[in-house]
């Protein structure tokens, strides 16, 4: 009973978040700023399915409770076969709804929803890891297929034999992200290659990557901040130029998000005769080279994800297993087997990632001690 007012609880504290979000939608001010209403209605959606699985809890706890008041206090053996199957049908509903909203209560992680950027690269094993990061490009291509999802190549080196050495590539649709991200890692394949003329089982390797879609970059210029001067442009250019204080200088300070810490950045913009224009052009350059500083951070954050997504190819750090002569897959990190490896090479892939989502939900509702 205890764990019953738990849930209930928490969904008690969601009622007036849900209210609140419902009427923050309908509001000018909110829908004008495009970025907080789409994550309001991502709310909205969520937090609705949360409010309906806490209609149907509370509809079959009192269900509960009601056929237990009948078989305690009715004597019409009828009214209490029914009262019966309502409490039977009612106590295996329960469990199976708890479950339902203590996924629904797990934490969503924001980047699950985005569109990915993936890389397959042949790892050890030479030709035959070429041709495996072929299988792996056509088995995902597939699997997007089937989902709808759209993929564009962005760059590809070809095997000598065929394959790849390493191909990139761009994935979008609905909740991508949340999806393919169990795919990261190395990639382990023992077979009979083509290749081989004496008929021997080799094992090679091919590395995966899959990587968040970066949000677009804004560059935030607070122009209050900006001190600006002026001087006489000098050198070779004419008369005006000395004589007209056309040179602008601006100094800007700006924090840098790898060290916390403010520096000072100095322009000059001595091209044209005309201030304003020197002006527009020295704030152009600003932007450009906060732009080029903070795309710097966000391109360091995704080599230091993708370190830790990727080894070197090395066979030890595999995630996953393709044995063609026992014709099975099987997922290292959860002990799960498929027997049909030509299917999932097909593109099959939905069960395993199942699987994968069910595991990690699992670790996660442990973290929130549900």
């Amino acid at each position: 009973m205890a764990e019953q007012n738990t849930i209930l609880e928490k969904l008690d504290g969601l009622e007036s978040r849900y209210e609140e979000v419902s009427t923050l939608i309908t509001d000018p001010n909110v829908i004008a700023e495009q970025d907080r209403y789409v994550k309001l209605t991502r709310e909205y959606k969520e937090l609705g399915d949360i409010m309906d699985a806490r209609k149907r809890y509370i509809d079959c706890l009192n269900a509960i409770r009601e056929a237990k008041d009948l078989l305690t206090n009715e004597s019409d053996p009828d009214m209490r076969e029914m009262a019966r199957e309502e409490l039977q049908t009612n106590e295996s509903l329960q469990p199976r709804i708890e479950e339902e909203i203590k996924l629904a209560l797990v934490p969503k992680d924001p980047e699950d929803a985005k569109n990915v950027q993936m890389e397959i690269r042949a790892g050890t094993g030479g030709d035959e890891a070429a041709l495996f990061a072929g299988d792996l490009f056509q088995m995902y291509k597939k699997f997007c297929d089937s989902k709808g999802w759209s993929l564009s190549v962005t760059s590809a080196s070809e095997g000598a034999v065929g394959g790849f050495k390493e191909i990139d590539f761009a994935v979008s649709g609905d909740g991508v992200y949340g999806t393919l991200k169990y795919e990261s890692g190395v990639h382990r394949v023992q077979r009979v290659p083509a290749t081989e003329t004496q008929g021997r089982m080799h094992t090679s390797a091919a590395t995966v990557a899959v990587l968040p879609e970066a949000d677009k970059f804004e560059v935030n210029i607070n122009e209050g901040d900006i001190k600006w001067d002026t001087f006489r442009s000098s050198g070779a250019g004419g008369q005006n130029v000395n004589k007209v204080e056309s040179g602008v200088r601006l100094r800007y300070p700006w924090k840098n998000p790898n060290t916390g810490e403010t520096e000072e950045i100095l322009i000059e913009c001595t091209e044209t005769r005309d201030q304003p224009k020197n002006k527009e052009r020295a704030l152009s350059r600003l932007r450009t080279f906060i732009y080029d500083r903070e795309h710097q951070k966000y391109v360091d954050d995704i080599a230091n994800r993708r370190k830790s997504l990727v080894s070197t190819g090395d066979r030890s750090a595999k995630i996953r297993t393709y044995n063609f002569p026992q014709g099975r897959v099987t997922d290292h990190r959860i002990g799960y087997t498929t027997h049909d490896l030509q299917g999932f090479l097909g593109g099959n892939i939905q069960d395993m990632i199942d699987a994968l989502t069910v595991a990690e939900n699992a670790e996660r509702m442990k973290e929130s001690e549900l």
